[in-house]
């Protein structure tokens, strides 16, 4: 059973068994877009912009792979341990320009339990249809760190499904939107920590439960990522793969210090350190940065499952070998973990930057959305 002492900056997670222009456009009368004269000046504005405003467009997802804990109810399939579901049709509510967030992105996204743990306390959620995705890695006795994950992930996920929508952001400059997607991902992160903390102290069984998290918010051509703990972020362009978060954890302080290098940090029982994690105490701080996002890129979102298994150059030459088959890397990625003693379980979100997802601005966006 996990322990974790009161007050104590440092939580170790047990190895063993848990792991805008302002336009105005009176001029077009409610009782006039409602009357017969609407389907001529959609017909006129697909002409004059061809937008393809006569329908509205509705997009398929991606085939999405993700844990029990955090997959719905419906369409699951079972196989070899992994949870998949097929994710419905859903109609874009905030890409706000003329590319819709489930065109430009490709989401995969596997978890695994591993070969030594008997459950998986990883837990993965995604929204597609606002460029959201989450992954968090739990920790604490019994199954507490399936309980702590699996709430972060969901409260995360529909939180920001209530709070990240087009009518907060269809006024804001780029800028405005980036701060935005911090503010509300800080008090997403801020409610999910309160809600997995008290029930902790509620229930026995959950005592000390915590979870590590890395979650994003991809709009308007950049990625708002916050973390806390050891679950890391990556990304891939051009062939280069850079870790764009730096973990919460005792190990990274040694190294950053210098008291150990890279290398010696591979053979290091301090591992399961980590100086941070969402729940253990009523309040934590989010490290939450912003990124430009290029045409191409892939981003990897993985649990230390991975990363503790595999090095960093593997994972480089996996998605360089197999990026044209996003579902292949990601079971290849989770697959080469197992196959290294696979001693944690093991999750793994790709999001693939397929085309840019530029958000419109100025009159003609505003005319544009009379008709979404």
């Amino acid at each position: 059973m996990l322990a974790i002492a009161p007050n104590s900056s440092v939580h170790l997670r047990e190895t063993q068994f848990c792991h805008i222009e302002s336009c105005s456009y009176a001029w077009f009368p409610k009782c006039f877009l409602k009357n017969n004269f609407k389907l001529l000046l959609l017909k006129a504005f697909n002409a004059l912009i061809g937008s393809g405003l006569d329908a509205p467009k509705w997009r398929h997802q991606t085939v999405e792979r993700r844990s029990a804990a955090g997959a719905s109810a419906a369409g699951k399939e079972v196989k070899n341990g992994v949870r998949s579901t097929v994710a419905h049709r859903t109609r874009n509510a905030s890409s706000g320009g003329n590319v819709a967030l489930t065109d430009a992105l490709q989401i995969v996204t596997v978890s695994d339990p591993g070969r030594v743990r008997g459950h998986n306390e990883d837990c993965v959620e995604s929204r597609p249809e606002l460029g959201v995705v989450v992954l968090a890695d739990g920790m604490g006795g019994y199954n507490a760190g399936e309980v702590a994950s699996g709430m972060a992930t969901s409260s995360i996920a529909n939180g920001l499904v209530q709070t990240w929508v087009a009518d907060r952001l269809r006024k804001l400059e780029r800028d405005q939107a980036a701060a935005l997607s911090q503010a509300v991902m800080r008090e997403q992160i801020a409610i999910a920590n309160r809600a997995i903390y008290d029930t902790a102290q509620r229930d026995p069984q959950c005592a000390g439960m915590g979870t590590t998290l890395v979650v994003c918010i991809f709009y308007d051509n950049f990625l708002t990522v916050g973390h806390i703990g050891d679950s890391r972020l990556y990304r891939m362009r051009e062939d280069a793969l850079e870790q764009m978060t730096r973990d919460h954890s005792l190990l990274q302080e040694q190294i950053d210090s210098g008291l150990i290098s890279k290398e010696d940090a591979r053979q290091s029982h301090n591992k399961n350190l980590v100086t941070r994690a969402l729940g253990i105490d009523p309040e934590v701080e989010a490290e939450i940065h912003t990124y430009d996002v290029a045409e191409g890129d892939i981003y990897l979102l993985c649990s230390d499952g991975l990363n503790d298994m595999i090095e960093d150059d593997e994972i480089q030459m996996t998605l360089i070998a197999l990026r044209a088959n996003l579902d292949l890397t990601a079971q290849q990625l989770v697959q080469a973990a197992n196959d290294a003693g696979g001693r944690d379980n093991v999750s793994v979100m790709l999001v693939r930057v397929a085309k840019g997802f530029s958000v419109e601005r100025g009159f003609w966006a505003k005319v544009k959305s009379l008709f979404a």
